[in-house]
């Protein structure tokens, strides 16, 4: 027995103890607003670096929406507050908030490698995380589990958006330029998908472009596109990556040789950032726009936006902003913020958001909602290219079926 015991190494023996400590503190810490003045949520965006763009407009979404939760009584009657935090260590980040901060829910998510790192980590600290940004199909698919909601449009929706605009094209010869991580390649091969689905004798070209995220020099990139043999590009760069890719672009002709699909096109934080840069005539996606739908909620919610920051609101700013309305209507509806009562009140829920009508599914936690995509165009009325004309694409006509999506939550339940 003795002997035994030895052979549990130091270390070992240290994980054990940190593990065993971990959820002794999770179980002491669980669900605590029960019992206290204000409801927290820990909020991780990408608030430094290249990217940082997108987590600002994700925290003025937030601050927006918390005005109006806690104008309008909080969650059971009780304030709503926010703690911020980088996301660039999601697991650390996220545990912190939950034993230290005594955040009752997790929102956010950027970057589709920090949430597929995220996700699996999730259950073991019982706290409800809804996604509002990173698209990566795994987070409601491959990974999904009962505590992991998203509120935004997934990169295969998005994808078979773009498909179903150029299958009215002419274009049958395509390469791509996307991120070299997850989201770029998942990307490509959903566009691929949707694309053959959708039109008869399509090619997609082994010559495509990869560069890292983050990278600054697209030289050879755009020379690969050029020298392809393509009619047309599928393109997954987003943020500062699609700003320098575009502006290089230009000084090659680029843009006047080849019609470019960009599937983050429309971001504000992109569209602002380039200005009169941005090419005229070409196809853009984006998870929200501010001009679509026609909506009493959508043009309260953009006159807001713009009065308190003087500038039109992002997918990102909306997706955070119904992200966190989404869980006060959960734990309302609920009256309660343990776990297990706001996730059943979460699943099949529907919202009317600015974005128009939302749906999250019972089955994978997925927002279902509808897409818009656009082309560029010059206004005299702003200072960055608008969308003309705007289509809207059905959101259940792009769903992937729950055995494409490889989720298992309605397995767990039974």
């Amino acid at each position: 027995m003795y002997n035994q015991l030895r052979k549990v190494s130091r270390r070992k023996f240290v994980q054990q103890l940190s593990w065993a400590t971990m959820g002794f503190l999770i179980a002491c810490n669980r669900n605590t607003s029960q019992n206290a003045q204000s409801v927290r949520v820990g909020a991780m965006y990408l608030l430094t670096g290249g990217f940082a763009t997108y987590g600002e407009f994700a925290r003025d979404g937030i601050n927006l929406a918390l005005e109006e939760i806690n104008q309008a009584g909080g969650i059971n009657g009780k304030l709503v507050e926010v703690i911020f935090e980088d996301e660039k260590a999601p697991v650390q980040t996220a545990r912190k908030l939950v034993l230290q901060e005594k955040v009752d829910f997790l929102l956010g998510i950027d970057s589709s490698g920090n949430g597929e790192a995220l996700v699996p980590v999730i259950p073991e600290l019982e706290r409800i995380l809804m996604v509002t940004h990173a698209a990566s199909p795994k987070i409601t698919g491959e990974l999904c589990n009962r505590f992991v909601f998203r509120c935004s449009i997934n990169g295969p929706q998005n994808s078979a958006a773009g498909a179903e605009i150029a299958a009215r094209e002419g274009y049958k010869k395509w390469t791509t330029i996307g991120p070299d991580y997850a989201f770029g390649h998942q990307s490509w091969q959903f566009f691929q998908q949707a694309l053959q689905e959708r039109k008869e004798g399509v090619k997609f070209l082994d010559k495509t472009a990869f560069p890292k995220l983050g990278a600054q020099d697209y030289n050879s990139f755009i020379s690969t596109l050029q020298n392809s043999g393509a009619e047309a590009i599928w393109c997954s760069l987003w943020g500062n990556d699609l700003i320098n890719f575009v502006r290089q672009g230009n000084s090659f002709g680029l843009f006047e040789k080849f019609p470019v699909y960009m599937e983050l096109g429309a971001a504000m934080e992109v569209l602002t950032a380039l200005g009169e840069q941005m090419p005229i005539g070409h196809w853009v996606g984006t998870r929200y726009w501010w001009q679509t739908p026609d909506t009493e909620v959508n043009r309260n919610f953009v006159a807001k936006f713009r009065q308190k920051y003087q500038t039109y609101p992002s997918y990102n700013a909306q997706n955070a902003y119904v992200g966190i309305k989404l869980l006060a209507m959960a734990a309302n509806l609920a009256k309660s913020t343990e776990t297990q009562a706001v996730i059943k009140a979460l699943e099949g829920l529907e919202y009317e958001a600015p974005m128009g009508k939302l749906i999250i599914a019972k089955s994978d936690h997925q927002a279902t909602a509808n897409v818009t995509w656009g082309k560029t165009a010059a206004s005299d009325d702003y200072n960055f290219r608008i969308l003309e004309p705007i289509v809207v694409v059905e959101g259940n006509s792009i769903r992937r079926s729950l055995t494409e999506n490889h989720c298992q939550i309605s397995i767990m339940d039974n």
